[in-house]
């Protein structure tokens, strides 16, 4: 396998959107609800019944998470979060026939999580969960985009945003791997594997290893962890299957049915910087107290943040400029998106951010509106950015990404 430098800078990150949702919430390995009661809608969507009809909650380490079902492992499956992550971006050449690449890549997978992947070398995989996207160039490649066309979810990519510092090697990309485990050894051992197979298929472009700090409840069945900056992250997000089918999950068409849009950004954070701030300051920025993630305006943790509530003399308890304020979906005039933050110091201390929604205009909306005046990117610089399909569930008898490439 060809591997490209995966830093060609030491400011090869993902960006202003961690920071960017940082108060507002994370998901993915990280969510909390049921992976869908229903009835698979496409073939690739048949299904497990563990993961069809109920979500992992609060599974001990070694307990496996089923790979197959409507929806891939690693998105709203298991909950909590798996507490280490790698994500790895590459390249699909310009020869290779993605579909059979997908599909092969789809039975490591299952082989990876059963243990019995020889090239996982004798590790034990435990709550391993591996998820796998592709980028717009290769979304617009398949069957389904040329009846679709432009139309096809995945065939959009990301603009380019203020507040960015991306080189050329660490916009966009063809695949994305992500891994997550309790296990942070496991997670490149099945990481090499994956790539062994692809072969000179696939070239590298960079890869991030990240963590979560330990869980604290925000409501019965829901935790969010802290950030770098010491606020709880990870409170609002589509919790119920509802919520999830109108912003999580895609709809139509009916090859990427049980797929979801992905956003990856990668971000330094100014901890000196914001470490200078007192902590009503710091609170100001985030709109939410440090110490317990309620936010400015009162309630509980899970309480959602009342915009209008004001001081005596008239000013907003929650400030005009406060993170918690400018990503809001009912502000923006979007759907909730499904956000994780992981934790991350190499190269340089900062936050790896994923989130999962079914319209990316969920994402640009809200980034756009909090590049006007959101307190918090004055911490943050975005390094890297890409955009993936996430491809529908599949099982030994559909394969990965059959549905768009038959």
């Amino acid at each position: 396998m060809r591997r490209a430098d995966p830093q060609p800078t030491r400011r090869v990150f993902l960006g202003t959107a961690g920071a960017v949702m940082a108060a507002g919430g994370a998901a993915g390995c990280d969510s909390h609800s049921e992976q869908a009661s229903e009835q698979p809608r496409s073939a690739a969507a048949a299904t497990s019944t563990a993961t069809s009809t109920g979500t992992s909650t609060g599974a001990a380490a070694d307990t496996p998470v089923p790979p197959t079902g409507r929806y891939q492992a690693g998105v709203i499956i298991p909950q909590p979060a798996q507490p280490n992550l790698l994500a790895v971006v590459a390249d699909i050449d310009d020869t290779a026939a993605p579909g059979p690449l997908l599909a092969e890549l789809g039975q490591i997978v299952l082989a990876l999580t059963a243990g019995t992947e020889p090239r996982l070398l004798g590790l034990p995989p435990g709550d391993l969960t591996i998820t796998i996207g592709i980028g717009p160039r290769i979304v617009q490649k398949t069957p389904a985009a040329k009846t679709a066309g432009v139309t096809l979810p995945g065939t959009t990519d990301l603009p380019q945003f203020s507040r960015e510092q991306i080189a050329p090697q660490a916009r966009g990309g063809d695949l994305l791997i992500q891994l997550c485990a309790s296990d942070a050894l496991v997670l490149p051992v099945a990481a090499a594997a994956l790539l062994d197979q692809a072969g000179a298929r696939v070239t590298e472009r960079w890869r991030q290893s990240a963590r979560r700090g330990p869980n604290t409840p925000v409501a019965p069945g829901r935790t969010a962890p802290r950030n770098l900056l010491g606020f709880l992250d990870g409170i609002i997000g589509p919790t119920t299957t509802p919520e999830q089918h109108n912003d999580l999950w895609l709809a139509a068409p009916a090859q990427v049915l049980g797929g979801t849009i992905a956003v990856v950004r990668r971000m330094e954070l100014d901890l000196q910087k914001f470490a200078k701030l007192s902590v009503p300051d710091q609170e100001a920025v985030f709109g939410r107290q440090r110490a317990t993630g309620v936010p400015l305006s009162g309630g509980t943790i899970a309480t959602n943040p009342d915009l209008g509530a004001k001081t005596p003399d008239g000013r907003y308890l929650i400030p005009a400029d406060a993170h918690a304020r400018r990503a809001h979906a009912d502000v923006v005039g979007v759907g909730l998106m499904l956000r994780r933050s992981y934790s991350i110091d190499d190269p340089s201390p900062g936050l790896l951010f994923i989130s999962f929604q079914n319209d990316l205009r969920t994402f640009t909306a809200t980034l756009t509106h909090m590049d006007a005046s959101d307190a918090l990117l004055a911490f943050t610089t975005t390094t890297a950015s890409a955009t993936f399909l996430i491809l529908p569930g599949f099982d030994r008898t559909h394969p990965l990404a059959s549905t768009l490439f038959g």
